[in-house]
Formats: structure tokens, sequence, C-alpha cells
């Protein structure tokens, strides 16, 4: 059956849960007022998230929940329920024995119903990475989870596919970072405060290749490749000291950007998401025409991972 889906974008607060959880509702009953059957937000949308870089151990214990027991899972849940809609949103989880996670969770009126780990997080040195892959069912849809990082590497997103996903929801705090990419870095914040005077050198700035331009290299190419529906969803606005441009977008299983956010304000955009996409598109000859006798042994052998591969503090490591 058709679902329509609602990608969303806003300027959260750092640490400030209840200000962010605020936003959240009131997009998740717009969206829901306009039929949507799921709204997703951005990787750690109900925390904030560059600010904790800056943390401490029990800085991030603090603003770390346990899931499901913790308050803002709660109150996910009674947002659900009056408004009928599955809320998808991120935040920091600690556990029994205080392990701190980069988490993602979706949410229904019936509680939780889905959460995941970020495999590969780097904001913080005292976060434990993930160990497994999420998929789950909204509405008879497969849906999996990859936050941010793990989208990069490839092979997570492949095995998402190969669990099934027909939907993997892809939250980010990303673009307008340093990077040794040509053309990567920060935009000015002064861009931001001055946006409605000059919004033509900001949209500049969002659309090149600090940004959007660099997005579109590798996403749309998650979506094709695979034959999936990409939800995306990132920040606008400052997090933190670091300015985000939002792009928050719907991309179909033929590569598609099918719906985006272009505006500044806190918004969403939505799309009906049809099955017969999922057999049209080449992705879903592609996967039906592998030959994993070639490569199983190329692809899982072992080797030293290394985590630390990122930026941390503005600075690569």
């Amino acid at each position: 059956m058709n679902i329509k889906i609602s990608t969303a974008q806003f300027e959260n607060k750092s640490g400030d849960k209840a200000y962010n959880l605020s936003v959240i509702e009131k997009l998740a009953r717009q969206a829901s007022a306009q039929g949507s059957n799921v709204i997703a937000f951005h990787e750690c949308s109900v925390t904030g998230y560059t600010f904790a870089r800056k943390l401490s151990r029990e800085e991030l214990l603090n603003i770390a929940e346990r899931i499901p027991e913790g308050e803002s899972i709660r109150k996910l849940q009674q947002i659900a329920a009056q408004n009928n809609i599955t809320i998808l949103v991120g935040l920091f989880e600690k556990d029994e024995h205080d392990h701190l996670f980069k988490a993602y969770v979706c949410v229904d009126k019936t509680g939780l119903k889905a959460k995941y780990r970020k495999l590969h997080p780097f904001i913080n040195p005292h976060l434990t990475p993930g160990n497994e892959y999420c998929v789950f069912d909204i509405m008879g849809w497969k849906c999996g989870i990859l936050i941010c990082y793990d989208n990069n590497i490839i092979e997570n997103v492949r095995a998402t596919r190969l669990l099934g996903a027909e939907i993997i929801f892809m939250p980010h705090v990303t673009m307008c970072t340093p990077s040794t990419r040509p053309g990567a870095g920060f935009v000015d914040s002064q861009l931001w405060e001055n946006r409605e005077a000059d919004p033509t050198s900001l949209r500049l700035e969002f659309d090149g290749m600090k940004g959007r331009d660099w997005l579109m290299k590798w996403l749309p190419a998650r979506a094709y490749d695979n034959g999936i529906y990409i939800v995306f969803s990132n920040p606008v606005g400052m997090d933190d000291d670091q300015l985000k441009n939002g792009c928050s977008m719907i991309i179909d299983p033929f590569g598609d950007v099918i719906a985006e956010c272009r505006s500044w304000e806190d918004s969403f955009e939505s799309a009906v998401i049809t099955p017969q996409k999922l057999t049209q598109a080449g992705g879903y000859r592609y996967i039906k025409a592998r030959r994993p006798e070639l490569y199983r042994e190329i692809i899982g052998q072992e080797h030293l991972s290394d985590q630390k591969v990122v930026w941390l503090d503005d600075k690569t490591v």
C-alpha cells in the first residue's frame, strides 16, 4: 500500500530537549493534518548534536536517556497518539551500565517500534558504536535506519537492503564542514544572520560544494544502486557554533528527488511512497543479478577498522 512520509528540518537548541520536542510536536501535528503517516527528523534532533563534542562523560550521561523508559520516548508516544502519526527522531542513549550511544528511534501511538545505534559515532570519544543493523515494519513497509556517517560506508546500505529494507531513514547532521574534498568548508554564520536581507549569498553557499552539490554526488546513488527509497533529514540553521543547510529530502529508487525542504524555517516536505517503483527501478534487477560467490571472501575479509578517520573539534584526525 502507499504511504505518505514527511522529512523535516529545524534549527535545534543545544541541550534543550523541551524546546526541540516542542518543535517536533508542532511539525508532527502539521504533517498529520496534511495526511502524512510518518515524519522523520535529523540526527540528535531531540538533544542537539554538535555541542556534544565539548561534553565530558558525566555531562553526556546527564543529557542521555534510557530507551524506552526515558521522558523523551514517553513524550513522543503522546505526540504520536494525539496526531496519529509515526515519528522518527535522534537522541543520546545510556544503557543500564551507563554505556553511551547515538540512537535513533521510531515511535508510534503504541510506543517504541524500533531503536538503532549509530555504527560509526565520532562526535564524542565516550560514545560506544552500535553493533547491529535494524529493519522493522511501518504500515507493511520494511524500513531501515542508518545514521549520518554510517551511510558513507556503502556496505552498510547494501546490508540493510539485503535484510529487506525498502525504505532507509538516513538522519544526518552534515554539510558545511571542513574536509579534504575540494570546495568543502564552514559557511559563515553571518550569512545566516543576514539571510533576510541577502538570501542569495546564503543560498549560493548552501547549494554549492560546501552543501547540496556535495550531497548530490553520492546520496541519490545509494537509492539507485539499491533500489530503495531514502528519507534524508538534516537540521537547518545554527547547530551550536556550526551552520547547517537543511536540504532534507526524499529520494526514490530511481535516484530522483521527489520532495525537498528549501525553506529556512522549521519545515517539512512530503511524498507518497508507492511500491511499484521498487521493482521498476534498476536496483531491483542489480540485486537479483549479483554473484556473491565472486566476492564473498573479499568483502568479508578482516581488516583493521579505523573508527577515527573523521573530524573532531573541527580537525581531521
